[in-house]
């Protein structure tokens, strides 16, 4: 994971006017002083994300990867990001403080944010070696009460009632995902056909909505420097309105995932680590969102891992037209069907349940 962390220069694709941007940060970004320097998160790679630094004080910036012009028009949304932190802002919930959007490219060639830059630790490996079991365990259960509070959050009273289409989210996200690997397909997938077929006419009856991040996962928060605190969640880019069974479920992925295979704990000794089961962290879950249980879980798992194995064809896809880093590419393209096949065996195990 050596390659996504710290920072790097600026790579030559992304660079952009410093003189441009430090005249606009003067102008719209409060206490700002100093002369700017910028370096590149070596993460982030869908929206990349630079630290600022000026007179003493870090930043944090956001930006598209290119113009509008040049991308897909839902695509690294940027623009949404800064709307749910600045409004979860008002809430418990950590996130960073935002500054200012920015969204005349001609500053520096694109769109972007300023926030500032939370300084803490990003545990990359679930099994988060070298720490102790109450540790562990610690950092789990803050994870648990973070999810479940972003869930309970009353999204109409930040503003946010019309940050996504409220209902039918699960059959507006297959029916999305669906198109997207279809039209990124470099071979027939048995696996994802069935799929395709069969999530539509299987999703369970009840709708509920609440603010889901839509990729809630332990690289993707920010955690105090001694303490099992987060202090900020990070990569909104898929945040919406939604159902949060379907957040709460991709989140749990992780046991079922073995390691190395998409970051997962799936098949590690838990109770030796220290890191609570997922019948036990789902009960948790339910305790704090004031559920009795979850039912059909076997059918969101199915989702999601079906959901990701989409997105993991769409960067295969780029890989095979060129237009993607060749040794990401091919390590996430090895992944889809295997992801695939997991997803319907979960899928199966609903069938076979006949429910």
């Amino acid at each position: 994971m050596d390659q996504f962390i710290g920072t790097m220069p600026v790579a030559e694709k992304q660079r952009f006017d410093v003189a441009r941007l430090e005249t606009y940060l003067r102008a719209h970004v409060d206490g700002f002083a100093g002369s700017l320097e910028v370096e590149q998160f070596k993460g982030g790679q869908s929206n990349p994300t630079y630290r600022l630094s000026a007179g003493g004080k870090r930043y944090a910036m956001r930006a598209k990867p290119a113009p509008v012009a040049k991308l897909l028009p839902s695509a690294h949304a940027i623009e949404r990001e800064f709307r749910v932190i600045s409004a979860l802002g008002k809430t418990a919930i950590p996130v960073p403080r935002t500054y200012a959007l920015c969204e005349d490219e001609g500053v520096i060639g694109r769109a972007f944010y300023v926030m500032d830059c939370v300084e803490g630790r990003v545990l990359w490996d679930q099994s988060l070696p070298g720490m102790a079991n109450s540790e562990r365990a610690a950092i789990y259960d803050e994870m648990n009460r973070v999810i479940a509070a972003l869930h309970k959050v009353d999204y109409r009273a930040i503003g946010l009632a019309d940050f996504g289409k409220p209902g039918n989210y699960f059959a507006r996200q297959i029916g999305r995902w669906s198109k997207q690997y279809q039209a990124s397909e470099t071979e027939k997938i048995e696996a994802m056909d069935n799929l395709i077929a069969w999530l539509p006419n299987n999703i369970p009856e009840g709708d509920e909505i609440a603010i889901v991040h839509g990729d809630y996962r332990l690289d993707n928060l920010i955690f105090h420097r001694t303490e099992p605190r987060i202090l900020a969640i990070l990569d909104w880019e898929l945040s919406t309105l939604g159902h949060p069974l379907a957040d709460i479920s991709y989140h749990c992925m992780s046991w079922r995932i073995p390691p190395g295979q998409f970051r997962g704990i799936g098949g590690l000794d838990l109770k030796a680590l220290g890191i609570p089961p997922e019948e036990e962290y789902v009960a948790a879950y339910c305790r704090r969102t004031g559920r009795e249980r979850i039912d059909h879980w076997d059918f969101y798992l199915a989702y999601n891992m079906f959901r990701i194995a989409a997105i993991l064809q769409g960067i295969k896809k780029r890989a095979v037209d060129g237009t993607a880093a060749s040794a990401h590419a091919a390590e996430a393209g090895a992944r889809v069907q295997p992801l695939a096949k997991m997803a319907w065996e979960y899928a199966q195990k609903v069938i076979a349940a006949g429910k």
